[in-house]
């Protein structure tokens, strides 16, 4: 699957799976088949960071 460019809208189709559907980025990422790297650098350019012990980025 193809993951939004847009970070603003990876941010909430990120936090969206990982509410509904994963319990972790890691299980995420290797179902999605994505670099979990990447997601979080995305992200970090507009100010976000993945908290584990809420399974969100925030």
């Amino acid at each position: 699957m193809k993951l939004p460019e847009e970070p603003m809208m990876l941010y909430s189709f990120i936090n969206m799976k990982l509410r509904d559907f994963y319990p972790s980025l890691d299980a995420l990422c290797e179902d999605m088949n994505v670099e979990r790297e990447e997601i979080i650098r995305k992200l970090k350019t507009v100010g976000f960071e993945y908290n584990p012990g809420r399974n969100r980025f925030w």
